[in-house]
């Protein structure tokens, strides 16, 4: 099983670098859209002395690969491995493809395509746990080197190439190019978050035993149970934990104007959802039908 995993992996990160090279061959380029870390580096040696990018990446990331190779795991080497040798090889081979992409000179359109397919291109690779060398192994040096977030270090390294890009374009490409940055995190954020996004609700209410069923029972939505005690009264609450869609957020506040208009809320956004109910079957919820709570006496079966 662990063969076929490893296979399938490589796959992804073959197809990943596929569509990463064709956006920046025929749109990054075309378009003079600058890009980050080493890919970026690369655009700007084509752009002053003609070399070409399939060559540059790969040697840029050589000596890179040799200083990372402690920082990263074996897994991760390998894969990134692969991930910078199959880049360089699209590269080369989409540049051998007669093939015009007419965005009619709009930068805007150009910027959104090339960040779509850059995000999913990474995207697909990240999800498996490779890289493409460059600017993420410079930054796990320097993290390792100087204790400073990954996430930063790779902005910073980000702002240096795209500044030192300037040097063959204007600004206005240049400002195109931070939207195609911003489109590239999105879809890049959205792949590997899962493509789903929820709404976390912690629900303060002395009502709770009330709440919950009614909760599970128009909602399908499982809901937990919290111990907690108010700051001034020391008093033992129970604080209910459930995870929504975002378009049930309205039906749950418009359920606690109904029960508890007292009751505290707090939501917090969920960055990735598993389980029943969200990345399961229909079929293979679990059925809350079986609580009727009794709405006239304000009795439940929880109570």
């Amino acid at each position: 099983m662990k063969g076929w995993k490893v296979l399938g992996d490589s796959f992804v990160i073959v197809v990943g670098s596929g569509i990463f090279a064709f956006g920046l061959v025929f749109i990054n380029l075309p378009n003079q859209l600058a890009q980050g870390g080493v890919t970026g580096v690369s655009l700007i040696l084509k752009a002053l002395w003609n070399v070409n990018p399939a060559i540059s990446t790969l040697l840029l990331n050589v000596p890179i690969l040799l200083l990372g190779g402690r920082v990263l795991g074996k897994r991760t080497f390998l894969y990134t491995i692969l991930g910078t040798v199959t880049l360089s090889g699209w590269l080369y081979l989409w540049q051998k493809v007669p093939l015009v992409i007419d965005l009619e000179q709009d930068l805007l359109l150009a910027a959104l395509v090339a960040g779509l397919l850059a995000g999913i291109g990474s995207g697909l690779i990240y999800k498996v746990g490779g890289t493409t060398g460059g600017g993420d192994v410079i930054a796990k040096i320097l993290q390792k080197k100087t204790d400073i977030a990954v996430g930063r270090l790779l902005f910073f390294l980000d702002v240096l190439v795209l500044g030192a890009s300037l040097t063959y374009l204007s600004l206005k490409p240049l400002l195109y190019t931070v939207l195609f940055s911003f489109v590239f995190t999105k879809i890049l954020d959205t792949i590997l978050t899962g493509g789903y996004r929820g709404k976390g609700l912690l629900i303060i209410s002395n009502k709770a035993d009330h709440l919950a069923p009614l909760l599970m029972t128009r909602l399908q939505r499982g809901v937990s149970f919290l111990k907690g005690a108010g700051g001034y009264s020391n008093e033992a609450k129970k604080i209910i934990y459930i995870v929504v869609s975002p378009r049930e957020l309205r039906e749950v506040k418009t359920l606690l104007q109904e029960v508890d208009q007292e009751a505290f809320v707090s939501v917090l956004d969920v960055h990735e959802v598993a389980g029943a109910g969200f990345t399961y079957e229909q079929h293979k919820q679990p059925s809350y039908q079986k609580f009727k709570p009794n709405l006239r006496y304000g009795k439940t079966p929880l109570g």
